[in-house]
């Protein structure tokens, strides 16, 4: 069942489809639906993807794809009746989306690339081309430390992060270790051990009972600004 502003978003986009063949930007979104900040409207839209009302298309930011939804809900009829879904008329491509859009995502802070440090949540967003993003809800973490330095990721550099609870061995995820400390490692597990590897061969791995670790994303792409 849609929330009420998931209602409201899946309407809205689809009403800028029909009239112009183009998405409406994320801060058009925010507006529009009277939400505080573009993470929001971040947090809407993943959801309406994973539960496959829409999707974007590869490399643009502002190239939504409404694949189906509630059938009362068209930019001219009330909203009712959310479990009912039916298949929709794809629009035309949208024309004019460039494919070095930027989108912002949610800044939460500084994580470790060394011995394990908080990663804090702000309200800052960070800028980031759409082609180093694919499908997913998105976060940045700016890196500190230097134990990851092998597998190209420098003191200094943007974390580019896929929010996820999950992932395979020899992936490079956001770890958060015993519920207060979160570090940027690569993931083994051994032994009923999970083993949090570094990039550096000055750093010792760290192992920690099962329990003691919770994936908060895997790695998705590097940003890095040159001074």
């Amino acid at each position: 069942m849609l929330t009420r502003k998931q209602h409201e978003l899946i309407r809205f986009i689809q009403t800028r489809l029909e009239e112009s063949g183009v998405s409406p930007s994320f801060e058009e979104m925010k507006e529009a639906l009277d939400l505080k900040s573009k993470s929001g409207v971040h947090r809407l839209i993943s959801a309406l993807e994973e539960r496959g009302f829409i999707r974007r298309l590869p490399n643009r930011a502002r190239a939504l794809e409404v694949l189906k939804q509630p059938e009362d809900v068209s930019s001219k009829a009330p909203l009712a009746k959310p479990d009912n879904v039916v298949p929709l008329k794809r629009p035309e491509p949208a024309r004019t989306a460039p494919a070095n859009d930027v989108i912002e995502i949610p800044l939460h802070g500084r994580i470790a690339a060394g011995v394990p440090i908080e990663a804090m949540e702000t309200s800052a967003m960070l800028p980031v081309p759409a082609a180093l993003l694919g499908s997913g809800e998105h976060y940045a973490l700016e890196v500190s430390g230097d134990s990851m330095i092998e597998a190209g990721i420098l003191d200094g550099d943007y974390a580019l992060i896929r929010r996820t609870d999950s992932a395979r061995d020899g992936e490079i995820v956001v770890a958060l270790v015993r519920g207060e400390e979160a570090t940027l490692k690569y993931l083994r597990r051994e032994n009923g051990r999970v083993r949090l590897d570094p990039a550096n061969a000055a750093y010792e791995p760290q192992i920690y009972d099962p329990r003691e670790v919770v994936v908060q994303g895997k790695l998705a792409g590097l940003l890095r600004r040159y001074h």
